[in-house]
């Protein structure tokens, strides 16, 4: 067995959506005995993820600036909103904007392609050892705007999203209640003339206390976040038949709470 698969019968993942179930309840907050059940497999979760990134081969560019209010996410669509969601101003702490992009070498894809092949299954890009994505709403097929999904990740929570929107070449997700973060993640195809790119932008904060202890103070849970959409872009340019051009592009810009505070319509 791989170490892989090791880790993962440790920390008890569940096999990826069969497609053919039903799709199961809506997403709301985890039980308590859920929550201590994956908290005392977490630990398992972070070596796994330590492991990989010590491991890595591909090149990794990362910088950290200031942000500010600009770096607000979009609107949330007023049709996609009710007591499930979790908006940025729900969260604790500050907000961080962060933008993974890849060029893509002998891309076989165009961008229409790309986020098509993307959209008909979330887990194809996914690292499986970070994050499994179930549909829990909406029927079989590609991802469509009010879809949701429980991402299963090695930590206390899991991660319910929405999706917001969709378009030839833009997947966008939204936090629900019970999501490790609150925030909006959009995954973007274009090509800009010299070959096909992939982006994945995330807007987040921490979505309680004790996420914002793990994520922005010890971040542990921002470097798992980190690993996860280094690995998506990656999938991503594995998926369109090329490779990344130069390594991943990482950029990340903080922006203090006091901007997210007031934010009710992200």
């Amino acid at each position: 067995m791989s170490l892989q698969g090791w880790m993962w019968s440790v920390i008890g993942t569940r096999t990826r959506h069969d497609s053919g179930r039903p799709p199961a309840r809506r997403p709301g907050r985890p039980s308590a005995r859920r929550r201590i059940g994956t908290l005392l497999r977490f630990p398992a979760g972070v070596l796994l993820v330590s492991w990989e990134y010590m491991w890595r081969v591909t090149a990794l560019h990362r910088s950290e600036v200031a942000g500010d209010s600009g770096d607000l996410p979009p609107p949330l669509p007023p049709d996609r909103v009710d007591e499930l969601t979790k908006r940025l101003g729900d969260g604790v702490g500050p907000m961080f904007h962060r933008r993974f992009g890849v060029r893509i070498q002998g891309a076989r894809m165009s961008p229409e392609e790309l986020i098509g092949a993307v959209a008909a299954d979330l887990n194809r890009p996914a690292p499986s050892t970070v994050a499994v994505f179930h549909k829990t709403r909406g029927g079989p097929g590609p991802a469509r705007p009010g879809d949701e999904y429980r991402v299963q990740m090695p930590g206390p929570w899991d991660g319910p999203v929405r999706v917001l929107h969709r378009d030839p070449v833009t997947i966008r997700l939204g936090t629900l209640h019970g999501h490790l973060e609150a925030g909006q993640i959009q995954f973007t195809a274009d090509d800009p003339g010299n070959g096909l790119r992939f982006h994945v932008e995330a807007w987040s904060r921490a979505g309680d206390w004790w996420a914002d202890l793990l994520y922005s103070r010890l971040r542990v849970a921002k470097e798992i976040q980190f690993n996860m959409w280094v690995h998506f872009v990656l999938g991503a340019a594995a998926i369109a038949g090329g490779r990344a051009q130069g390594g991943v592009t990482i950029e990340t810009r903080g922006v203090p709470a006091a901007s997210c505070e007031s934010v009710v319509q992200c």
